[in-house]
């Protein structure tokens, strides 16, 4: 597949574009974070800031947890991967995700990863393996329990926690993912999730009044896919769907998976060939589908249906072995 050549309009929209949408989302993260209400302590939540998890040096290979205070006995272990189109946004941007999960009784760890287009697949990818084996390696450090490990994400997150279970349950020669293979991994939920990147051209085939907008933003994932001399590549954990809908049986057990997404969502697509594709191997799996919401709707989380998307994460997860807590009903 060869990567598209555009005019320089369409370049400039974009990038533009991509920049617009990128800095808002930072904008409105930094500014809620600041409110009272958002703060940890508020919630009886700790935050331990910017743990290393390799020794570069660098924030890309960093996380946050988040865990309840005064918890009793080991908590189950969530590594929960940022969206953000492969390029952009981080663990600081997406710390709602933490608190709302830290409030369930799970200690949960928001990993840093190193982003396109700097950095193609497997970097990030790589990333993402390391922090949960990190995070498995030092679950004690922070209260957590090794042998109960769950892997969470939305959007290009949801994309690369899915390549993760597809490593670790397949034979694919991928390196990066050799130390996932023995770990405990209970269930994994990618929501709103982009899990094919390549061929961006199939959501006009399905509706050609598909939005320049969005349209532009799906075309920007290739810059995730790796590159063989002028053509990128579909690497079965890069783009995991379509591999999900050829493979032959996997080798080890694929985890129980939840799929959740906004009915106003495009990629609930990808969300029903993903659930038709892990039918054909027996896989236990969920869809839902969030009345009309729009991508990444659960940040949202003061709203109607992203109450009833983490309570149904929730349900999930307490169903496959990683328990949690009620909220209270003032919560």
């Amino acid at each position: 597949m060869t990567e598209p050549v555009d005019s320089r309009f369409v370049v400039a929209r974009k990038t533009i574009g991509g920049l617009a949408l990128r800095k808002s989302l930072s904008s409105v993260s930094s500014v809620v974070r600041r409110l009272p209400i958002a703060q940890p302590a508020r919630h009886d939540v700790e935050l331990i800031a910017n743990v290393p998890y390799l020794g570069t040096g660098m924030i890309e290979h960093t996380y946050d947890v988040w865990r309840p205070n005064n918890a009793t006995g080991p908590l189950p272990l969530v590594v929960y991967v940022h969206g953000g189109a492969f390029r952009a946004l981080s663990k600081d941007t997406h710390w709602i995700m933490g608190l709302q999960l830290a409030r369930r009784g799970l200690c949960v760890v928001l990993p840093n990863y190193r982003l396109a287009p700097e950095h193609r697949y497997p970097a990030g990818s790589a990333d993402a393996a390391a922090a949960v084996a990190h995070a498995h390696a030092h679950a004690e450090r922070f209260g957590a329990d090794p042998y109960t490990i769950a892997l969470m994400g939305e959007s290009a997150g949801a994309n690369i926690v899915l390549g993760l279970a597809v490593g670790v349950a397949w034979d694919v020669p991928t390196r990066h993912l050799d130390a996932l293979r023995e770990l405990p991994i209970k269930a994994v939920v990618p929501a709103c999730g982009v899990m094919q990147v390549g061929d961006a051209g199939r959501f006009r085939r399905v509706d050609p009044r598909f939005h320049w907008f969005f349209n532009d933003r799906v075309e920007e994932l290739a810059a995730w896919l790796p590159r063989h001399g002028g053509e990128i590549v579909e690497d079965p954990i890069a783009s995991p769907l379509p591999f999900l809908e050829t493979a032959s049986a996997p080798t080890r057990a694929v985890p129980p998976m939840f799929l959740p997404v906004g009915g106003g969502d495009f990629l609930k697509d990808d969300h029903a060939r993903l659930h038709t594709a892990l039918n054909r191997f027996g896989v236990v799996n969920e869809v839902e589908v969030y009345g009309r919401e729009p991508h990444a709707f659960h940040a949202f989380v003061w709203r109607k249906e992203a109450k009833r998307f983490w309570n149904d994460t929730a349900r999930f997860l307490n169903q496959h072995g990683v328990p949690t807590t009620a909220l209270s009903s003032s919560s």
